[in-house]
């Protein structure tokens, strides 16, 4: 550790030198700047460092090198494990880095290490483009392609990684990289489902695709339903075309002019099926669920960034996610996935989601390390909840749904929807085979496990 003169004069370089702001416990605005959207998360950064561009972030990153600093790294710090902080850390505060460049003609778009799903989704849709984003609109572009992403589009488009055409980073050693299938190939591959590991990703390339129209349908029923509403909806996914994506989920009925008042704050199950196409296709496929009696019924043809926008969960809450990917969805398992809503905490905003995968996911391209891809489904239990009181609740409600399901795992995770459940999920999330060529790539790029708030891959 610096002493403290060196420590002094370096933050006052530091103050001077960026073109962005910096902050220390006791500065105004520091306490707002250190606040994630996980109440749980709880850290007092040694200095946040408000990048304004890539060259800010080398000074950050150099300054914290020279104090012996360890470094976090903030995109959205929607990330539930709250890996954007780090006590008596130096944070890189990116959120001023959210600039989003489309190149129509290319079909694709550059999206620096700030943005947000929603800044990321506004800016295509003009175009009629669109890439696999995150389901929630706060989501940070960076941290959500670096880790595999998910998304209403994976079975059409494949994994946001997937679509991962180029990064900008700055290393450990203050150094900016441009990775590519052509540039550092290595690191290129590492990048694709290792996370922060290896530096700060000041900017990223995604492909982009033709999406003209899109669509959803979402069904509201009552909790006792949710055994046949699954089954119904399996069997869609398991003859419905790679354009059709969603969800079945137990929630808390939402204060929306959609729900009857009697249902507000009401535990209900719900069918969401969304579409890369419009909305008579859509209804189509949906003729078995809206079959099914149901409380609401809406339909219809949606920009695709609006409808990114429906499961936004509030910020400053208290969380605890995981999840499951499941090798298969027998009767059993369903069963065994509905009944895990009765112990739901409600009413909060808390979700039991289940996502269908195949398609687009499971024929993507396997050298990259994101094992999760090869499963069928994958089930996400989101303890979401404001009183403190309630967080051994919250958390035993998650672990239960985990432990109902295991049986059916495939043991793989995908790791943006889950905390810090220890190494060895780590290395479940990227493939025991992968994991110490990703090791290798550590030891390269970041001897000294400098970015370690993340899930953590130690060099070798």
């Amino acid at each position: 550790m610096a002493s403290l003169s060196k420590a002094g004069a370096a933050l006052s370089a530091l103050r001077e030198d960026l073109v962005g702001d910096v902050l220390v416990p006791g500065d105004p605005g520091y306490e707002e700047a250190r606040a994630v959207f996980n109440a749980t998360v709880d850290r007092r950064p040694a200095v946040i460092a408000q990048c304004a561009d890539a060259s800010d972030v080398v000074r950050a990153v150099r300054f914290g090198r020279d104090l012996d600093l360890h470094i976090a790294v903030r995109g959205g710090g929607h990330g539930v494990a709250g890996t954007a902080l780090g006590d008596g850390a130096l944070v890189v505060d990116l959120r001023r880095m959210h600039h989003v460049t489309v190149d129509p003609a290319a079909e694709a778009v550059r999206v620096e290490g700030g943005a947000t799903m929603g800044r990321l989704d506004r800016a295509t849709q003009p175009y009629g483009l669109a890439t696999t984003g995150g389901r929630d609109s706060a989501t940070g572009v960076g941290g959500y392609v670096l880790g595999g992403g998910t998304g209403w589009l994976d079975r059409a488009f494949g994994l946001a990684v997937d679509n991962l055409i180029a990064v900008e980073l700055v290393t450990a050693d203050a150094e900016r990289v441009h990775a590519s299938a052509d540039e550092n190939p290595e690191l290129f591959w590492a990048l694709h489902g290792g996370g922060g590991n290896f530096g700060v990703a000041t900017a990223l390339t995604l492909r982009l695709h033709e999406l003209p129209e899109f669509s959803v349908v979402l069904l509201l029923f009552l909790p006792d339903a949710g055994p046949d509403v699954l089954r119904t909806f399996r069997e869609i996914f398991r003859t419905g075309p790679d354009e059709v994506g969603g969800a079945v989920l137990y929630l808390t009925g939402p204060p929306a002019r959609f729900t009857p008042p009697e249902l507000v704050g009401a535990p209900l199950c719900a069918a969401l099926l969304t579409y890369a196409g419009g909305e008579d296709e859509l209804r189509k496929l949906a003729e078995p669920l809206l079959a099914l009696p149901h409380e609401v019924e809406l339909a219809g043809d949606m920009p695709y960034a609006d409808a990114q926008s429906m499961l936004d969960r509030p910020a400053g809450l208290r969380n605890h996610w995981s999840a499951e990917c499941l090798a298969g969805l027998p009767d059993e398992a369903v069963d065994a996935f509905c009944a895990r809503a009765d112990g739901m905490p409600v009413p909060t905003p808390t979700q039991h989601l289940l996502f269908p995968q195949g398609g687009a996911v499971a024929a993507g391209p396997h050298e990259y390390p994101v094992p999760c891809r090869d499963a069928p489904w994958a089930a996400h239990p989101l303890a979401i909840w404001p009183d403190p009181a309630d967080d051994e609740r919250a958390i035993g409600w998650v672990r239960d749904v985990r432990a109902g399901l295991r049986r059916w795992s495939t043991g793989a995770v995908y790791l943006n929807f889950i905390g810090d459940e220890g190494p060895e999920r780590v290395r479940a999330g990227l493939g025991a085979g992968n994991t110490l060529r990703l090791a290798k790539v550590k030891r390269r790029y970041d001897p000294d496990n400098v970015f370690r708030f993340n899930h953590n891959i130690r060099p070798v």
